[in-house]
């Protein structure tokens, strides 16, 4: 038996970052973890997230470009918007379904952000970016705790990937290796894959800078 319906769908919003985002169930539901994407890009902006924080200078240029890789819902790259509006955000996704609340989500909040139909960075024709931020499907369905019947509202086409989870992961990696870009890094996985990806990175000319929570950063 199926479990019950997330409270998220049924009210058809999930808080995130302080603001309630639209939701349905062909997105995946934002994430509290997913927040310190966010908390790492204010700090390569040299702006606190935290009151009172002290933060170092700014390591971004003036009017960077961010892309939000399997942008969803499009709460990372809505929410990057408004808290730094200086940048420019682009939103890439390989569902219309999820491009359509993202874009619905970027009206509600009035962002400025540009939403692409992407497999990963396979449709995207911009500039190099500043930034790449990335909360891909990194699930693998073998995991001995993975709870399905909880996830199974949840489109398994944001939650599931091959490889033990990482074969999206990978796959983004190579795609900025090959195209000569040398962006900062910011990636959600689970922390059991944070040895694997930072190993499989190395190996491919990227230098790991450190892992926060979920998120390991490039």
């Amino acid at each position: 038996m199926n479990s019950k319906i997330p409270v998220a769908y049924k009210r058809g919003q999930q808080d995130f970052y302080g603001r309630d985002f639209d939701v349905s169930s062909d997105v995946l539901i934002p994430r509290p973890e997913t927040e310190a994407v966010i908390d790492e890009v204010m700090l390569l902006a040299g702006k606190p997230y935290l009151s009172g924080m002290k933060v170092s200078e700014r390591k971004l240029s003036a009017n960077p470009l961010i892309l939000d890789v399997g942008t969803g819902s499009g709460c990372i790259a809505v929410t990057i918007k408004l808290e730094l509006p200086e940048v420019k955000v682009v939103g890439l996704d390989i569902s219309d379904k999820a491009l359509r609340i993202a874009r619905n989500n970027a009206d509600k909040f009035h962002a400025e952000v540009d939403f692409v139909n992407s497999d990963l960075l396979g449709n995207y024709h911009g500039q190099e970016p500043d930034v790449i931020v990335a909360n891909l499907p990194y699930v693998d369905e073998n995991w001995e705790w993975l709870d399905k019947d909880a996830l199974s509202h949840e489109p398994s086409l944001a939650l599931y990937a091959d490889d033990r989870g990482l074969g999206l992961i990978k796959k983004l990696l190579m795609q900025i290796e090959e195209y000569g870009w040398h962006p900062k890094i910011i990636l959600e996985a689970d922390p059991c894959q944070h040895e694997r990806i930072i190993t499989f990175a190395r190996k491919h000319g990227f230098k790991h800078a450190k892992t926060n929570g979920y998120t390991v950063i490039f």
